[in-house]
């Protein structure tokens, strides 16, 4: 099992262009787990096993609003003149979840990981994902949580009236291969979440790590720490790479 993750950090990158390029990474993983079943090599310590890449890519995206396959277009609530008015871009897309907004000031992290390599459980990796997010609060002096059947991270989940959401995920697996993945407000402008209901839930409110602490984030910061985290609850080594879009 290769526990080796290779980390890219994109930089700012269209929406559309940082998509593609997860498809491309998703399918090169895919069509070496298919020829290996298909040439009999699938037993793991097989010596011709030919090993699977594991990616992660943080990125930040100008603005956009992507709707998941489970979601409604009712909750996009502006027209296509509007967008425009707001220089953002709409996106069906193939990951579970709703409607979310990504924009400048956003961490977006999308984990391109083949889950052979470390546990074969789609409910155990979204939750360390939300772990991986609330350990890296935690070093801000900002406790984090979260609240049932709502993936993702929050605060004050267990008060209704004060509930708010920082971080959204959705995501996608075939063949236990990952795509998607999540979006930390660090010093987001939270007046375009107006424009959607968040993640299809109508009575929660979004906010950002900026809003919170009442100062501007450093990116870089939060992105280490975060890193840090994701790393030690994988179990694996990050290993960093150029951009290669």
């Amino acid at each position: 099992m290769n526990k080796q993750i290779l980390f890219q950090d994109l930089g700012l990158i269209d929406y559309k262009e940082a998509w593609d390029y997860q498809e491309k990474l998703f399918r090169e993983i895919t069509s070496v787990k298919i020829q290996n079943r298909a040439s009999g090599l699938q037993q793991p310590g097989h010596h011709e096993l030919q090993a699977t890449s594991n990616y992660l890519l943080f990125c930040e995206h100008p603005h956009v609003y992507t709707l998941g396959k489970s979601g409604s277009e009712e909750h996009l609530l502006i027209n296509e003149d509007q967008l425009k008015k707001k220089q953002a871009t709409y996106y069906k897309i193939n990951r579970g979840g709703d409607i979310t907004y990504h924009g400048p000031g956003q961490l977006v992290g999308y984990p391109i990981l083949d889950l052979d390599n470390f546990f074969t459980d789609i409910h155990k990796y979204l939750r360390l994902l939300e772990e991986s997010i609330i350990r890296t609060l935690a070093e801000f002096g900002i406790t984090a949580g979260r609240t049932n059947g709502q993936t993702g991270v929050w605060l004050d989940a267990s008060d209704p009236l004060k509930a708010r959401k920082i971080c959204a995920m959705g995501v996608r697996a075939s063949r236990w291969v990952t795509m998607h993945g999540f979006a930390f407000n660090l010093n987001s402008d939270l007046t375009y979440f107006d424009s959607i209901v968040p993640c299809g839930i109508p009575d929660k409110a979004v906010t950002s790590l900026h809003k919170e602490l009442g100062r501007k984030v450093e990116a870089e910061q939060v992105k280490e720490v975060l890193k840090k985290h994701f790393s030690h609850l994988f179990e694996a080594e990050l290993i960093h790479q150029n951009e290669n879009v």
